[in-house]
């Protein structure tokens, strides 16, 4: 299960928007139009800007004749574009598809968005597939929930977290983190924050330390790290070193947190595991003070 959150991660980013969700997008602002008409003026107009906001960011043509539109303010944030419900005796699965607006930057905006319903429709096609196997052979119960949460949202960063479990007897959790520098309107990656590459091994030794100290605090904390005088039962599973593009988001206080998903450095009983590095353990290989003090 591990392994294919991994495959699904990692093919989502070549994955074109297929033509259908486009076209089904647009048949639904058609439809919400005309129906619109009965409703009261306040729920008109949230369901407009909703619509509205999913073909801005699935139809170029749309994005440009909405261009003289006056903006509607800094409220929204991320609003769902699009949430997906399906229940059988066999099967659960349930999607909610994030978008951002008023960013102030409409190519950013439309390739963030464009990523994010890459994203579950690529899940959800994998995810029929795994059924239609599953009929076959007249497997067990499969699930799969994928949302979103907003980590941190200050005047300066907006922080995405997109989340995917996937039930099959056990379940597997994976997330993957935007940090969105909302005034220079870009998106911030982990090497960007430092000089060189130095940070990679004073982050990864920084987390050995809380590993093996969170370990020696509670016993019922299990990180696969190297011990001094400890064996390990599987060598190949031991946690070496994070990616240079590691999961990672910037919290409320201005602390770098990295992220592992479920199954990458402990057990499925422990989660999705965070680990907040001290900013004095990395100040030296900052660029800046700008995002983490």
């Amino acid at each position: 299960m591990h392994d294919k959150l991994n495959r699904m991660k990692e093919q989502y980013e070549s994955t074109p928007i297929p033509d259908e969700l486009s076209s089904l997008v647009n048949r639904t602002i058609a439809a919400r139009r005309k129906k619109n008409k009965t409703l009261p003026w306040l729920a008109s107009a949230a369901a407009a800007c909703i619509l509205l906001f999913a073909g801005v960011n699935t139809s170029p043509v749309l994005a440009q004749a909405m261009s003289d539109v006056p903006v509607l303010g800094n409220i929204i944030k991320v609003i769902t574009i699009r949430e997906y419900t399906e229940q059988d005796d066999q099967t659960n699965l349930h999607m909610e598809t994030p978008g951002i607006t008023n960013l102030g930057n409409a190519e950013l905006e439309q390739t963030l968005n464009n990523k994010y319903l890459e994203e579950n429709k690529k899940l959800y096609d994998n995810f029929k597939d795994e059924v239609a196997q599953l009929h076959k052979e007249g497997g067990a119960h499969l699930g799969l929930d994928s949302g979103y949460e907003v980590i941190t949202d200050n005047e300066q960063l907006l922080i995405l977290s997109r989340y995917v479990v996937e039930t099959a007897g056990s379940s597997a959790e994976s997330r993957q983190y935007d940090t969105i520098d909302k005034i220079n309107q870009m998106v911030i990656t982990l090497p960007s924050l430092f000089k060189d590459d130095r940070y990679i091994q004073t982050i990864s030794d920084n987390i050995k330390e809380q590993m093996r100290q969170q370990m020696q605090d509670n016993p019922d904390i299990v990180y696969w790290v190297e011990q001094p005088g400890v064996e390990p039962e599987i060598p190949e599973d031991i946690f070496q070193s994070i990616a240079k593009d590691q999961n990672f988001y910037i919290n409320q206080d201005g602390k770098l947190v990295i992220s592992f998903n479920e199954y990458d450095v402990a057990p499925g009983y422990m989660g999705v595991v965070e680990f907040t590095i001290p900013t004095e353990a990395i100040a030296a290989e900052l660029v800046s003070n700008e995002y983490i003090r």
